[in-house]
């Protein structure tokens, strides 16, 4: 017996072309290929199990104060019809903050779209068979599950929100990046009429993988989920921070048409547009992009104002005043995390260049044709 959602994908016109054969293989190969694939997505959402798991991840959570702006977005569009939310990517806490975030304001829960490497073990058990998040094999060639994937989300749209990262998986360098339109052109082969894109943006004065992340600078190959836990683990030790989870306003998917590159690409980078200007400006960032090998205090807060100011200019979303409160904000968390060591007499110097050069990054999408300080 089938169950609804895999009749619904079997239904669709292009994977039912893609089951008549071709690609080199027979109708039958075909098909065992299709629903390898759907029994690798398929995935259930138990909400009363997922609002009790906020329980056993206190460890964890009780380190991050979970900050949210215009969150009332989300709660008129989910009572309108169905959500997308879209969202950069910062660690995989973003997989407990944000759905933690719409959930303490009793919206419903979304289907989160997450990579592969995060089904191993206990917490893939977790994710298939609670929370309802589906695997994502990113950067996939095969035309059997590139298919099967965007008719899964498709129909998955039509009963469930949805929440997926437009830049595929975390930055490694800091930096905002290009959009990814897999998912998104699935999700607007739904058709939902009544279906808004719900931007967001996550941001946290310091992200738990921070020297993990910059340290591997680019990602090369997938390394197992257990190994980057561990290592998160390692950093996890005395830390804290905000997490700031921002909403925006609704995009609409009218006019936009699903079978045109040009207007997929178009809206995946107004998403993306959108979501660099939520993105909250907390003070590390601004320590960390002022910063010079070695600095005064009073040099640091002159750059800091600077900066500032060009992000106030830039339209940005800022979660600072001044220099002054930056370096009072920002300093101290950089300072215990080992990036940078404020030293006796007011000075500043850089300690992990690379991990302090990750957080300046991640103000660069707004600065992008405007004179920075050097």
């Amino acid at each position: 017996m089938l169950d609804d959602i895999t009749q619904a994908v079997l239904a669709r016109q292009d994977v039912a072309r893609y089951l008549r054969g071709g690609h080199g293989q027979s109708e039958l190969q075909a098909r065992e290929r299709i629903h390898a694939y759907l029994d690798e997505l398929r995935t259930t959402q138990r909400y009363p199990i997922y609002r009790a798991l906020k329980h056993p991840l206190y460890p964890i959570l009780r380190k991050i104060e979970r900050i949210q702006e215009h969150v009332g977005i989300a709660q008129d569009v989910t009572q309108r019809g169905r959500a997308i939310y879209i969202s950069n990517h910062k660690s995989h806490l973003d997989y407990l903050v944000e759905p933690l975030v719409i959930d303490d304001h009793g919206i419903r829960p979304p289907v989160i779209a997450a990579g592969i490497n995060l089904f191993g073990g206990p917490l893939g058990l977790i994710h298939r068979h609670v929370t309802g998040a589906i695997p994502i094999r990113r950067n996939a060639k095969d035309p059997a599950y590139l298919v099967t994937l965007k008719a899964y989300v498709a129909e998955l749209l039509q009963r469930h929100d949805l929440l997926f990262y437009i830049e595929g998986g975390r930055s490694y360098t800091g930096e905002l990046k290009s959009p990814k339109t897999g998912l998104l052109h699935a999700a607007m082969q739904a058709e939902r009429t009544d279906s808004s894109i719900v931007p967001m943006a996550v941001a946290y004065d310091l992200v738990l993988e921070d020297h993990i992340l910059a340290h591997q600078g680019s990602k090369r190959r997938q390394r197992p989920f257990a190994r980057e836990v561990a290592e998160m683990v390692r950093y996890a030790v005395g830390y804290q921070s905000r997490a700031f989870v921002t909403f925006g306003a609704p995009i609409s998917l009218d006019g936009f048409d699903t079978e045109s590159r040009r207007d997929v690409m178009t809206l995946a980078h107004a998403i993306r547009d959108a979501i660099g200007r939520l993105y909250k400006v907390l003070p590390t960032a601004v320590v960390a992009a002022a910063m010079r090998p070695a600095i005064m205090r009073r040099e640091l807060e002159s750059r800091a104002d600077d900066l500032i100011g060009a992000l106030s200019t830039a339209g940005a979303n800022l979660g600072v005043r001044d220099g002054r409160h930056a370096i009072e904000e920002g300093a101290e968390p950089l300072a215990a995390r080992n990036i940078i060591v404020v030293e006796r007499g007011g000075r500043f110097r850089v300690r992990e260049r690379t991990v302090l050069r990750y957080y300046a990054r991640t103000v660069q999408h707004l600065l992008a044709g405007s004179r920075r300080p050097h």
